[in-house]
């Protein structure tokens, strides 16, 4: 019998039972079903809603039934979602006692307390996640900042830079994703139970000492957004599909710098797969793995967004749709970082082809410009200028690094001899000192400044959690 079935003449159908269940998703919200039934239990007591006695009777069993079901001693079956499932175990063990839990309570913003809870560890976990990749990109950055590499934009080489200077550009967007996810985690960090079904309840309860039991740092203030929130969870799937755009693009590129036509990088066969019919072959299967799974957590944030997009307020029992999206883009999330992260040193950066590679395109060409304008062209003249000695290499087989003095002098009479030194590929990268830029010592400050940021944004407690 359910526990809601009072009112009913005639037991559910068995197809309508298994299609409206939902254990076999939520039974991993277990954890957090009963840290939020200890806090709201706890404060019943307190309260004088329900006998101190009781209380203390009914958290010693919930915190029983929480380390069962941790140490595999109990498991979590036969019950329409994990709340019913904790609430009738709770019931069995100290009898009747067990059903004045509920009291004040629905299961309207049990779930939304429980989903939150569970977010924030989520999103602590992920950023730890997060913290490593970071700490490993900027390890291999520290060793090829002196490693020259084509730049491109729209796919065609454009300037020089150096592997450093690449690896860190995606150190920046890692730590863009774990700011966002801090910032998401203060939305996430707000209490709503005591919002009941939708207007709250007449009981006193003290709802600040609910979330100061669970370490919220606030709590919701209108009880119809309190238990139709899912905001918080759309915004979570959002920065898990930026997390995997990133990923993405890094692994894009991994993929074809991998390919002979560019012969950049080796891949380790720890982390590459062979194909059933061509002996020659070694796949970047884990990167493209990454690549296509970043479209599943992308579906994921259109899930959620598409079942909230028409519900009107307040709870909906559309909003059961919620978890499947959360906990699959957490686990493949989760998953991507981790084998990313484990992969990415394995490495092996063909330096020599790198750096031949910057050679070619005329990728001093702006430097070549820049030097006319330091010696008093316009820079737009200057473009044009150096436009026409691209065509001229271009026409004739040549390259700005090979060409004469004399070759320089026929497009403009400013050109000395220090244009020879000018466009080697080393003296254009080295030249560019600014922040932001690719000089070794400037991309060595960046990595410092990284190091440094990293223990203020991941402080020592977010690893014990």
């Amino acid at each position: 019998m359910k526990m809601w079935s009072g009112r009913f003449k005639n037991d559910i159908d068995s197809r309508a039972d298994a299609f409206n269940a939902s254990l076999p998703f939520d039974k991993r919200l277990y954890k957090h079903d009963i840290m939020g039934s200890i806090a709201h239990c706890t404060m019943l007591g307190e309260c004088g809603i329900i006998p101190q006695n009781e209380a203390e009777t009914i958290c010693a069993a919930l915190s029983d039934i929480f380390f069962d079901i941790k140490n595999g001693k109990l498991a979590v079956c036969d019950a329409e979602d994990i709340h019913m499932f904790v609430e009738e175990k709770l019931t069995a063990r100290v009898g009747d006692v067990g059903k004045k839990l509920h009291t004040a309570r629905s299961r309207n913003d049990q779930v939304a307390l429980d989903l939150r809870l569970y977010l924030r560890d989520s999103v602590d976990e992920i950023n730890l996640l997060l913290r490593d990749l970071i700490k490993t990109i900027v390890d291999l950055a520290e060793q090829h900042t002196e490693t020259i590499i084509p730049a491109y934009t729209h796919m065609q080489k454009a300037q020089p830079t150096t592997l450093a200077h690449h690896l860190m550009a995606y150190a920046e967007m890692f730590l863009r994703d774990a700011e966002r996810f801090l910032d998401t985690r203060k939305r996430i960090n707000i209490m709503p139970l005591g919002s009941g079904a939708c207007t709250g309840t007449t009981f006193p309860i003290n709802r600040k000492r609910v979330a100061e039991l669970l370490d919220f740092d606030d709590v919701t203030h209108n009880a119809l957004d309190g238990v139709s929130d899912r905001d918080y969870a759309i915004e979570y799937l959002t920065d898990v599909a930026t997390v995997m755009m990133h990923l993405s693009r890094f692994n894009e590129e991994i993929i074809y710098w991998a390919s002979d036509e560019f012969g950049y990088i080796g891949l380790d066969d720890r982390f590459s797969t062979g194909s059933s019919i061509m002996p020659q072959k070694k796949n970047p299967d884990m990167s493209e793995l990454i690549r296509g799974k970043t479209g599943r957590c992308y579906g994921n944030l259109m899930r959620l967004l598409t079942v909230m997009k028409g519900l009107p307020l307040a709870y909906n029992k559309d909003m059961q749709e919620d978890k499947e999206a959360v906990f699959d883009a957490e686990d493949t999330v989760k998953a991507c970082l981790e084998i990313f992260t484990a992969m990415l040193p394995t490495l092996r950066f063909h330096t020599d082809a790198l750096e031949t590679g910057a050679q070619g395109g005329f990728t001093a060409a702006t430097d070549c410009a820049d030097y006319l304008v330091r010696k008093g062209m316009p820079f737009r003249e200057a473009h044009a200028v150096i436009g026409g000695l691209v065509l001229y290499c271009t026409e004739y087989g040549k390259d700005l690094s090979t060409l004469s003095l004399e070759e320089f002098k026929n497009y403009s009479t400013l050109f000395e001899a220090d244009i020879l030194n000018c466009v080697k590929i080393k003296n254009v990268v080295y030249a560019r000192k600014i922040v932001g830029a690719p000089a070794p010592k400037a991309v060595s400050n960046e990595i410092k400044r990284i190091r440094k940021l990293l223990p203020r944004m991941f402080p020592e407690k977010s690893e014990e959690q």
